[in-house]
């Protein structure tokens, strides 16, 4: 059975310290990317870099220029603490200093763990396109208390796996707190619960999760890819040398 089937299977539920502690980076070398420094590409009159966010064709959300020399990917796990840190140490930066010169674009997949992981997935992908990846950024911010939640919640969170798939997630959502933590930040508890009703929506996130870890071998959490290369970098303070070494300024 596939991590995805696994993930919608009824009645089962991850047990997350075991998904914690799954996620780190592979073994599997950087390949060479260097070039020569590139120059800051204008954005269209009227527009930042930064605001520009598109939905890729491997259902990733990308924020920059969509023709950005430097195509930046990163693999993550929304119950990652590794890239929770990320989220806080390094998004800013990249953005500041990196997208917004229109060299480098960043685009943001899922690489499904569990199904809090899923849950989130689904609840940041819920509003519009722009909101995806600050909705997700404060998210990791908050995943010890969310993880605290489903600790202190355990005995609803177990009876959520046991429910109908279009019931499934709503109830993991309201155990972990995530229908109010979204409400908080613009995201509607009805929105929340007609997102994570469509089951068939869910299962395509998963599925997509599934189908690129194996094309890709990608099998931890951050995985970044610069330009179809795979960075071996857990962290900015790895991955803006790399940035540098492809042209980034």
């Amino acid at each position: 059975m596939t991590v995805s089937r696994r993930i919608l299977a009824a009645g089962f539920i991850a047990p997350l310290a075991l998904t914690l502690a799954a996620c780190g980076s592979s073994d599997d070398p950087e390949s060479a990317l260097t070039g020569e420094p590139i120059a800051a590409i204008p954005a269209p009159d009227g527009q930042e870099w930064t605001d520009i966010v598109t939905v890729t064709e491997a259902g990733g959300y990308q924020v920059g220029n969509p023709e950005a020399p430097l195509k930046l990917i990163e693999f993550a796990s929304h119950t990652c603490g590794a890239c929770a840190n990320f989220a806080a140490t390094g998004v800013t930066p990249l953005k500041e200093k990196y997208v917004t010169s229109g060299v480098v674009s960043f685009e943001l997949r899922n690489l499904v763990r569990d199904p809090i992981d899923l849950t989130i997935a689904a609840m940041v992908r819920c509003g519009q396109k722009e909101n995806m990846i600050p909705l997700a950024d404060q998210a990791w911010a908050s995943l010890n208390d969310i993880i605290g939640n489903v600790q202190t919640n355990n005995a609803a969170y177990q009876a959520a796996g046991q429910m109908p798939l279009d019931q499934r997630f709503i109830g993991i959502a309201e155990a972990a707190g995530l229908i109010d933590f979204f409400s908080a930040r613009g995201l509607s508890a009805d929105q929340a619960r007609t997102c994570l009703a469509d089951g068939a929506r869910i299962e395509g996130i998963a599925n997509a999760s599934a189908e690129q870890a194996e094309e890709l071998d990608v099998n931890a959490t951050p995985t970044f890819f610069l330009n179809g290369a795979r960075v071996d970098a857990l962290g900015w303070d790895q991955l803006e040398p790399a940035l540098q070494r492809a042209g980034a300024r």
